[in-house]
C-alpha cells in the first residue's frame, strides 16, 4: 500500500446538493479495510484483515467509519470514495454495497437512509482535508466492534467480517487478480490495482436508532 502527499484536496461544505429520499438525508460511507500479511495470508478468520476507524468530528465517546452527505453531482460510489478520502485520507476499490439502514440523530430530529460499502486500500494519504479535525487508527475487528459508537455501523462491520471470512476457500489468485507468484511458490502485491472481490451478495439489514 502506498502513502501519498496529498496536493490540492479539500472537504466539499454545504448541503445544496445534498440528496433526500422520503425526507431522509441520504449519506454513504465505507468501512476502509487492508489484509494485514499477503505473503502468508490467511482468509479462515477475522484475524487476517484490519479495518479504519476514525475520530468524531465532534469530541465525544467511541469512534466510527467515514461517511457523509450523497450529493446530486456524484454516483453514490463515488460519494462514498469522496467522503472516505476526506476524512480518512486513504483510497482504493469501492466493493459491492453491504447495506442500507435508517435510522435517527440522538436528538431524534432529523431522519437518515445510510448506505455502507467496503473500501479495499490501496492508498493512504499523509495529509488529508480533515487531518487537523479527526484521527485515523487501522485496528481488529475486535477492538473495532468495542469502539465504533454507531449500532447501524457495527451491524455493517459484521457484514463484512462475513463476506471476507466467507472467502476462505478461494485461492489468493483467485482473489487478487494483482497477485504475482515467484518461483518459490511466495505472492507478491501488485502495487496497485490489488482487489479482494466480491464473491457473495451483500445481505439485506435495517437498523433503527435513536
Amino acid at each position: 500500500m502506498e502513502l501519498k502527499e496529498m496536493v490540492v484536496l479539500v472537504s466539499r461544505s454545504g448541503r445544496h446538493l445534498q440528496r433526500y429520499n422520503k425526507g431522509r438525508r441520504q449519506v454513504v460511507g465505507c468501512i476502509p479495510y487492508r489484509y494485514k500479511d499477503f505473503t502468508e495470508l490467511s482468509f479462515v478468520d477475522e484475524d487476517a484483515f484490519e479495518v479504519l476507524l476514525i475520530s468524531p468530528q465532534r469530541k465525544g465517546k467511541g469512534l466510527l467509519f467515514p461517511k457523509g452527505g450523497w450529493e446530486n453531482d456524484e454516483t453514490i460510489e463515488d460519494a462514498a470514495q469522496r467522503e472516505t478520502t476526506e476524512e480518512a485520507g486513504v483510497r482504493g476499490e469501492v466493493e459491492c454495497k453491504l447495506g442500507t439502514w435508517y435510522f435517527e440523530n440522538k436528538a431524534g430530529d432529523t431522519a437518515y437512509e445510510g448506505h455502507m460499502f467496503p473500501l479495499f486500500v490501496t492508498e493512504q494519504l499523509d495529509s488529508w482535508p480533515e487531518k487537523e479535525i479527526r484521527e485515523r487508527t487501522w485496528m481488529n475487528v475486535r477492538e473495532a466492534r468495542k469502539l465504533c459508537q454507531n449500532g447501524w455501523m457495527k451491524e455493517a462491520l459484521e457484514l463484512l467480517v462475513s463476506r471476507l471470512t466467507s472467502q476462505s476457500k478461494r485461492t489468493k489468485g483467485e482473489l487478487f487478480p494483482g497477485i504475482e507468484c515467484t518461483s518459490s511458490g511466495r505472492a507478491t502485491i501488485l502495487p496497485l490495482g490489488c482487489r479482494a472481490q466480491i464473491l457473495s451478495l451483500p445481505l439485506p439489514s435495517s437498523s433503527e436508532e435513536a
